[in-house]
Order: structure tokens, then sequence, then C-alpha cells
């Protein structure tokens, strides 16, 4: 006989006026349970009273459970949102582990309403137990099917943040990075930009100790001991992405190394053959771009003649020799070598870098006709420069605003710095530039110094500080504007995230099919 309105309102009633005698009415809690067989307005009242008296029938916790459950499943929705908004109360003891793991399998709803209270319900329970609910959330990572697989990852990179310290304890925060690394041992592209979102957020994780264990896990996932198949998209786009998570976490005391090593020994020699995983990217600027970003980072390099020797020959690549002159003075040649401010760049700012920890290596280690192969690229490259910068001013006289804010205006001027160095004998490496496409670091404030009581006039005035001078050996630091210009290519960012394909077998892969139906 099924359970009617009557029969829930009385039975509930017993339970509640019976108080200290509660768990002596086990019969009248059961007749609740047998609510979720009735129809909408019974079951509705059952996800409301189930919840109200679970702790105190033990013994049937787990039918409780499950009849809470086959609630969440039901065909109204609404009926779903309420046993949904309840499921924290059985979120008690050794329960809070089912529970996370039950709440994160409905994240797969696509009613939006329903989606936002299983995010609400999970974030309560958080409060309650972070580690357990993180456990529910991992295992469903790990095991669960994808589309539940996909949100709880992006789950867990938008909320954990939003969570207090007092909840995202330490040892919450090592749970998460271990899990973590777990779930990085078999991700696509997208899930691995998301967790490490997730971990470089960590609080635990801020110190260079910290940060070395992320690129760790960054080099793990580039997996650097293979070389690079050039001619593999998927292989290009994970060194990408990888080098991109890596690139933040590179600091003077978090050393580049391994990626500059990398990136000099198997990515330049097949730079002009590289497979781009996007068709409007220019997979070269892209990768040299990389290079150069990290090349400050660097510290000490085992084969650094070896990967300066690359980088000077792939530099000399982009860099032509002036025309030929014929007897009456003219270019052999009705058309000009194009000059590749971009690619050039990155180059020479990469060399330049490296180049400190090799100081006499244009001259110890580059015979004599090489060197000066090199200089006359280094000076026909400068010319046109200067022929180009000539012709913007023409263009840009009597412009004002945005006009003076324009890729072309944000032009390549590290050449007039870089190459000054190189010219010298021997090469100086002192000069500091920034890459014209990073923005300007503009110096600190420094306070102004409270004046002493000598430094006080009669009238209370300050004596009035007269700007020390600069000493007449001081560098200058040179901050070009930011920015590119190049004459054979466009002004095109690539900014993607994600998007690998095809299976590897281990990261990065597109994994297999996790279905498991219901769990519960």
């Amino acid at each position: 006989m099924a359970v009617t309105i009557e029969d829930l309102y009385r039975n509930y009633g017993i339970l509640a006026d019976a108080k200290e005698n509660l768990s002596q009415h086990k019969d009248a809690y059961q007749v609740i349970l047998d609510g979720v067989k009735g129809g909408a307005k019974e079951k509705r009242l059952a996800a409301q009273f189930i919840p109200k008296f679970f702790s105190s029938f033990p013994e049937l916790a787990d039918a409780a459970i499950n009849a809470q459950l086959d609630l969440c499943e039901d065909e109204d929705v609404s009926i779903r949102r309420q046993a949904i908004k309840e499921l924290p109360r059985f979120a008690t003891g050794e329960n809070i582990f089912r529970v996370a793991d039950i709440l994160t399998q409905l994240l797969q709803t696509d009613d939006t309403a329903e989606f936002n209270q299983v995010n609400a319900a999970l974030l309560s329970i958080f409060k309650m137990d972070a580690k357990g609910t993180l456990g529910g959330l991992f295992s469903q990572i790990l095991q669960g099917e994808d589309i539940v697989r996909e949100r709880a990852i992006k789950f867990l990179s938008t909320k954990l943040k939003t969570l207090p310290e007092d909840v995202m304890s330490k040892e919450v925060e090592e749970f998460v990075f271990a899990e973590t690394k777990k779930v990085m041992e078999d991700v696509t592209g997208e899930e691995f930009v998301l967790l490490m979102r997730v971990v470089s957020g960590l609080r635990v994780l801020q110190s260079v100790n910290g940060r070395q264990q992320l690129v760790e896990l960054v080099v793990d996932q580039a997996d650097l001991e293979q070389a690079l198949n050039p001619a593999d998209p998927d292989a290009v786009d994970r060194l990408l992405q990888c080098t991109r998570q890596a690139l933040p976490l590179f600091s003077k005391n978090v050393h580049s190394t391994r990626f500059v090593t990398y990136f000099c020994e198997h990515v330049l020699p097949n730079l002009s053959t590289l497979t781009s995983p996007v068709a409007e990217l220019d997979i070269q600027l892209e990768v040299l771009k990389l290079l150069a970003e990290m090349s400050p980072f660097c510290g000490d390099m085992e084969k650094l003649e070896a990967n300066l020797n690359i980088l000077f020959t792939k530099l000399l690549e982009f860099m032509p020799l002036p025309p030929e002159e014929v007897e009456n003075g003219e270019n052999s040649s009705s058309e000009e070598p194009k000059l590749q401010f971009s690619y050039v760049e990155c180059l020479i700012f990469s060399f330049h870098q490296l180049g400190k920890k090799l100081p006499d290596f244009l001259v110890d280690k580059v015979d004599a006709e090489h060197l000066k192969d090199f200089k006359i690229r280094l000076q026909y490259f400068a010319r046109g420069l200067q022929v180009y910068i000539r012709q913007l001013r023409v263009a840009l006289q009597g412009k004002t605003g945005d006009a003076l804010k324009t890729e072309e205006v944000r032009t390549v001027l590290i050449f007039t710095c870089l190459p000054e160095d190189l010219f010298h004998n021997p090469p100086s490496f002192k000069s500091t530039v920034t890459l014209s496409w990073k923005p300007v670091q503009k110096p600190e404030a420094v306070a102004a110094k409270r004046p002493s009581g000598e430094e006080m006039g009669s009238g209370g005035s300050t004596k009035k500080q007269i700007a020390p001078l600069p000493r007449r050996d001081a560098r200058q630091i040179y901050n070009p504007p930011s920015g590119k210009y190049s004459a054979s290519i466009g002004n095109f960012t690539y900014e993607q995230r994600g998007g690998f394909r095809g299976g590897r077998g281990r990261g990065f892969g597109a994994r297999g099919s996790r279905s498991r139906g219901r769990v519960y």
C-alpha cells in the first residue's frame, strides 16, 4: 500500500514528539523512507523529512541515503532540486566522502538551476570537512565519467580560490597537490591548464620550494627526456602549453634551464619544420618568443657553448647579408632582403642573455671569418631599422593620442641597444632591455625621507633638496616600448589554451571512457 501525505505527516509527528525516545520509533522513520515511492507531493515531503531524522537511525543510514538519492534522480526537476538541497545534512562522519562523491556525479546535470544547487551543496560540505569533500571530488576525477571529470576539475579551478584560509588549511592544500599529481598522470591539454590553475593558487606552494615543485610537475608533463617530433602538431602543442604554464613560475631562484636547453637542442634545429597546432599561428615566432622570455632565468647549462652555437647559427639565418653592389654602385638585385625584426628580436635577446654566461664566445669560440660575417649582417640589419624609424617619424608627424600607440610605433627598438653591445671588442653583455611585447617595468617610487631637525629652517620649512647628478659612466637602462614589428609577418597574437588531440598513453592523452553508471 502506497504511503500517503497523511501517513507522512502522522509519522513525522510521532518522531517530532518522541524527543529522547526517538530511536524507538524505527517503524515511523521507515514509513517516511517509503514516501519516495509515492507521488510528487509525497516525494517532496520525504525529501525534507528523511534528512531531519537521519542521524537518529544509524542502522537505517544506507537505506536513508539511497532513498534520498532516488529523489535526486527523479524525473521532476523540482523534486531533484529539493533532494539535492538537503543532501549536505547527510554529510556527517564517514558519510562526508560518499555525499561528496554523489554530489560530484550530480554535476553532470544540464539544468542550470539544478547545477547551481549542486555547486552550493558542495561548497557547504566543504566547510564541514574540506579534505573529505576533496576525497569525493578526486575520486570521481580519477574514476568517473568524462563529463563528471570535466565539471569536477572546473569546479576545483573556480571554487577553491574562494574558500577562506580556515577551510583551506595547509594539510588540505597539501592533499590537493598530492591528488592533483595523480590526476596529472593522464590529462588532456585543457585539463592540464585548469589543474595548473588550481595548484598554482595554493598558498602552500608560494615559496621558492613550492614553485620549484610546480616546475617539476610541468617538466614531467612536457616530457623533456624525449626528442621533439616537429611534424606532430600534438607534440608541438604539448610543448607550447607546458612552457606557457612554466613561464610565470621562473625567477632568479627557480631556473628555466631545462626548458631553455630543450628549446636550443630540439626546437631551434627543427624550427622551419614545426607543424602548427593552429592554422593562424606563426609557430616559429611563438616558439622564439617563449625562448626569449625564458632565457633571463636560465641557470648553469651543461652544454652552454654548443647551445650558444645553435642560437648563433639560427640568428644568422634570420639576418640577411646586404645585397651585392655592381660597378655603378647599384644593387645587383632589384629586391631588398626582408628584415624580420620580430624573429631577430627574440633570437638576439636570447643570445645576449645566454652570452652573459660565456662572454668570450664571440672572441674565442667563433672564427674571425664568421665573426666578420655576423657583424656585417648585424650592421645591415641595424641600418635597415634606422631607415624604418626615419620613415615612421615622418608618417607620425602631427599625430597624437592613439596614433602613437599602434603596433608599428611600438617597434623593436631593442636593436639600438643590443647590437651596440655585440659590436664592442670584446663584446659586452651589460645592457638591460625589455622585450617589445612585454610591459615596461616602472621603477617603484621611493618614499620621501622625512627631514631631520638639522634640515629644517628656522621657519619650519625644509631646505631645498638638490637632486644628485648621474655619474658620467652610469649606464642607463633602456626600456623600449612594447609591441613588435616585422616586414614579413602580421600582428597575430596567440593565446589558445587546451585543444590537444590524439592518444598518448601518458599525459595529455584522449582518455578512454570511464563510464561506470550509477556508483552511489
